[in-house]
């Protein structure tokens, strides 16, 4: 239920939002009464989840299992030197509530499997993907239409991001991310961040990116990026925008199945990473 009995610390903290038009009150009460689970804390997680928690959504379940190394704080900025070896969801709550105290946070310490997305994904109004490796991406995919839930995703790689909002579980005409990607690249094909590198300012923006889109959908503003792609050369520093078309053929949209049916990670071998982390 959206109520607007705002403190005035919220009404202060919250106040560049109440003078847009487009959120009001109303909407920065509809924030707080939303949730989001933020899958990944890593260089797209991190600014993802810290404007979530700034922009006063007012619940956020933050999922990864791996600890925090040197190597990630050239990206990762919710996290700081002085939690190295932290787990990296404990870590990025610990950021989010020294941000925004009003902010529930909640943490999933763990690895996503079809169990925990079976568990997870239901208890949130929108689900952001920032994984890295194909294997979760593809279970989020899948769950999220089958458990009705958007998710927002995004993915970087040296000087590239792209970016796609999947809402298939509302049917036609929108596509799910099978559409665009019916299985996984065989291993070796993409390379990791750790193979190709990535510049750490490219996941900032493609995590920015993602709350904007997070955002947008719950407070029902703006038109959505489902249906479409983004795509982003920072190098040249050009946006193009791909239209994507639902599959009638599609596995996962275009026929019924189970995630169990298309979470055949469960008993493959370890998937290739992508760089998002």
């Amino acid at each position: 239920m959206v109520t607007l009995d705002f403190t005035e610390a919220e009404l202060h903290r919250y106040s560049r939002h109440i003078l847009l038009p487009e959120v009001g009150a109303i909407g920065q009460a509809r924030l707080r009464a939303s949730s989001v689970l933020v899958v990944g804390a890593g260089g797209l997680g991190s600014p993802l989840a810290l404007y979530l928690a700034a922009a006063g959504v007012g619940r956020i379940g933050i999922v990864d299992h791996d600890a925090l190394e040197l190597s990630n704080l050239q990206r990762q900025i919710a996290h700081t030197t002085a939690r190295l070896g932290r787990n990296k969801a404990e870590s990025a709550a610990e950021a989010l509530a020294a941000l925004n105290p009003e902010v529930q946070v909640e943490v999933h310490a763990r690895h996503l499997d079809a169990d925990a997305a079976e568990a997870l994904i239901p208890r949130y109004d929108l689900v952001c993907d920032g994984t890295d490796n194909f294997a979760t991406r593809f279970l989020l995919g899948d769950a999220c239409h089958l458990l009705g839930r958007p998710l927002v995703s995004a993915a970087v790689l040296r000087f590239e991001g792209q970016l796609a909002v999947f809402e298939s579980h509302r049917g036609p005409p929108f596509p799910c991310h099978r559409c665009l990607h019916p299985e996984p690249p065989p291993p070796g094909l993409v390379p990791s961040c750790s193979e190709a590198g990535v510049l750490g300012a490219v996941t900032g923006v493609m995590g920015t990116l993602q709350a904007t889109e997070a955002l947008k959908r719950l407070l029902g503003i703006g038109e959505s990026l489902a249906g479409r792609l983004l795509i982003w050369d920072a190098l040249d520093m050009r946006f193009r925008t791909v239209r994507l078309r639902r599959d009638p053929a599609c596995a996962l949209c275009g026929e019924r199945a189970t995630i169990r049916d298309l979470a055949a990670h469960r008993a493959a071998p370890a998937a290739p990473r992508v760089c998002a982390a």
